[in-house]
């Protein structure tokens, strides 16, 4: 049975010196910073569903669209700022170190901004770019495309492909090191770890089922979401409230 909790009624954390902290992160984490989610916006862009301008198919249809749409995307991330949700984590890194780990599936950099170091983006970085054919390492780059930008790399040897944001679209499946890292943290905390899933969605999977791995391990584990999520039932304990609200609170830094 899921133990709900009241913002008022919150009491800090408690972690001992072997506690291990698992995070992850989702769209209503950046939303409370301004950035837009889709989902809210019915999954369109202007018009367009968002898969259109957000997976291979779509990239192969149309690349101009594709690179408008995260050219757009990169000039609204650029222009706001994390919030203390952002900062209370980046504050509970410094604290536990190795004992704690960051995962994001959000791409809008707003936690390297707030200064966590080692946050793992298992669907990618808005603000990195690479190739879609060739094997050149990806880039960092905040730059807005009014034509889709070609691979100099592929140029040099002749051949002409695109570059494309460095993004794990609809279809495409996350970089089997993100996984094996978590999947590495959690066996190893085991019954010391603390897993806290903030302003997820509960319907993307694998992130989704995070919670079920973690509390096979032996984790005890809170959801902090404005609303409740798909697997809100999964979660041991759950606070309805913004996580700029609540993690600061929970982490003790209020």
């Amino acid at each position: 049975m899921t133990e709900r909790h009241h913002l008022e009624d919150l009491l800090p954390l408690r972690f001992g010196l072997t506690t291990q902290v698992l995070v992850l992160t989702g769209a209503g984490v950046s939303a409370e910073s301004g950035v837009p989610t889709f989902r809210g916006a019915g999954g369109l862009w202007r018009t367009h569903p968002v898969e259109k301008v957000a997976s291979p198919e779509g990239f192969e249809d149309d690349p101009a669209l594709v690179w408008e749409f995260y050219s757009e995307r990169r000039k609204g991330a650029g222009s706001v700022s994390p919030n203390p949700g952002h900062t209370a984590l980046a504050a509970l890194e410094k604290t536990l170190g190795a004992r704690f780990l960051l995962v994001t599936q959000n791409v809008d950099d707003l936690h390297h901004k707030a200064g966590s170091e080692h946050p793992l983006e298992i669907h990618g970085n808005l603000f990195v770019t690479r190739c879609s054919v060739c094997t050149r390492r990806p880039f960092r780059d905040d730059r807005a495309y009014a034509a889709p930008p070609l691979c100099d790399a592929c140029a040099a040897q002749g051949k002409r492909s695109y570059l494309r944001p460095h993004i794990v679209w609809f279809g495409e499946r996350l970089e089997p090191t993100h996984l094996q890292r978590i999947d590495a943290f959690i066996r190893g905390a085991g019954r010391d770890l603390v897993f806290i899933a903030a302003g997820t969605s509960g319907a993307v999977y694998p992130a989704s089922g995070l919670v079920e791995v973690a509390k096979r391990a032996g984790a005890t584990t809170w959801l902090v979401n404005a609303e409740p999520a798909d697997n809100t039932a999964s979660f041991d304990h759950f606070v309805k409230g913004k996580s700029g609200e609540v993690l600061p609170r929970l982490f003790g830094f209020a």
